[in-house]
């Protein structure tokens, strides 16, 4: 016999079960979108500054070599994302993302602090470490929560923010060096930052295993590492596809932070217009993703992803052409628009077409070739604009971007997720 006891218990424990979907989870939900935005800040504060400084404080004039932080910090997030996922399947999302956070700690403190540009590139390694688990781990957590039908748009409000913070960051540090230098003053945003960002995981982030749980109705055997890596890296086409514009997207992010403001200063641009041309294509593309995530949900992944690559290269040939700030903001904001058409949508194409369980992993193996590109895209721009020019390096790279869009044509899923259910 039922108890009024037992009803209430059983109300309570109703109560407290997960349950997918935004408006069920939106507290957790926000809560997350805070946390990304320190990821992204953490980033930004270098997008104007660091190649300034490997050229005024530390006297380093090869392209390459300025250009290195960067391929170091691609190097351990692209290494840092292969093993996030597995990882946080066996630790669980929230313990990783704190260990995220952990790694972010004395970033800002060695960046002060460096009496050599190998300092500079210790931090960066940290900052990739930093950027691989926290930033896959709100990727996860977020689509985790939400459930299937509204993939696209958990990760447009995900990246908006992280993206969002990008630019803001990228415009204050650049604000701040101008008033009071390179350094010190800029990276005191970091500390608060770190601060901030670990604080709001440890106290009140919960974990989604639960939620993971109530997606896979029928429980499957957890994906190997190696499976998933072979399925994203050649056995599946949806998922190469995937992959191959998520790495020429990032190595064209990777131009864009490195080869681009030491463009800017050999035209002879002050301080404060490279802040601003570098926070305005993160901040387009932070706040489209809004949209173009939702949009995705209904019109299928791949419609964004082939006109997305389409007019990055369309963006950099057009920057390589110009020569003037006017020309190259709109070069940038069309860059911008680009990318937020594809940074969402590969990352719920990827959703779409794995298991629950298997998500996080291949989520993982995907994010390692997409942040791969930026380490190639800070060498590969660095070294061709070395030997041949800066017109010459964003040229073949505004060619490359374009190839990248007509095979995800030929490769990618065409079903929007609804479809995919």
């Amino acid at each position: 016999m039922t108890t009024s006891r037992d009803l209430g218990r059983n109300k309570r424990t109703a109560a407290a079960s997960p349950a997918l979907g935004l408006r069920a989870n939106w507290q957790q939900f926000a809560l997350l979108v805070a946390v990304n935005a320190f990821v992204g800040g953490m980033v930004g504060l270098e997008r104007s500054i660091l190649p300034l400084l490997a050229k005024d404080e530390f006297g380093i004039t090869s392209k390459t070599a300025a250009v290195s932080f960067i391929a170091t910090f691609g190097l351990a997030k692209a290494l840092t994302n292969l093993f996030a996922g597995s990882l946080s399947e066996r630790f669980g999302r929230r313990r990783i993302l704190i260990a995220g956070w952990m790694a972010a700690l004395p970033v800002p403190f060695m960046i002060i602090f460096a009496p050599s540009w190998g300092w500079i590139i210790a931090a960066n390694a940290f900052l990739g470490i930093n950027q691989g688990l926290a930033w896959s781990m709100t990727v996860n957590m977020k689509i985790d929560l939400v459930g299937p039908r509204r993939r696209g748009m958990a990760l447009g409000f995900n990246e908006a923010a992280g993206y969002l913070s990008v630019a803001a960051a990228a415009f204050l540090a650049g604000v701040i060096a101008q008033r009071w230098g390179l350094r010190p003053e800029p990276f005191y945003l970091g500390i608060a930052f770190a601060a901030c960002g670990l604080a709001i995981s440890v106290l009140f982030v919960r974990d989604t295993a639960h939620h993971v749980l109530l997606e896979a109705v029928v429980p499957v055997q957890r994906q190997a590492l190696s499976q998933g890596f072979a399925d994203a890296t050649w056995r599946r086409p949806a998922l190469f596809g995937a992959s191959q514009a998520g790495f020429m997207n990032n190595l064209n992010d990777g131009l864009v932070w490195g080869v681009f403001p030491l463009l800017f200063v050999s035209k002879g641009l002050r301080l404060n217009e490279i802040a601003f041309l570098a926070a305005s294509y993160p901040l387009v593309w932070g706040g489209l993703q809004l949209v173009t995530g939702w949009v995705s949900d209904w019109t299928g992944r791949k419609p964004l992803v082939v006109c997305g690559m389409l007019l990055q290269g369309g963006a950099i040939a057009m920057a390589a052409a110009a020569d003037g700030f006017d020309l190259w903001l709109v070069a940038l904001i069309l860059l911008g628009i680009g990318t937020a058409m594809v940074y969402p949508t590969l990352l719920a194409a990827v959703g779409d077409v794995v298991r629950p369980r298997d998500r996080a992993t291949t989520l993982g193996v995907y994010r390692f070739w997409r942040d791969a590109g930026s380490m190639t895209g800070a060498l590969a721009g660095g070294v061709l604009a070395d030997r041949f020019g800066f017109g010459t390096a964003l040229n073949v790279v505004a060619a490359l971007t374009a190839a990248s869009g007509v095979f995800a044509l030929f490769t990618m899923a065409g079903r929007t997720a609804k479809e995919q259910q």
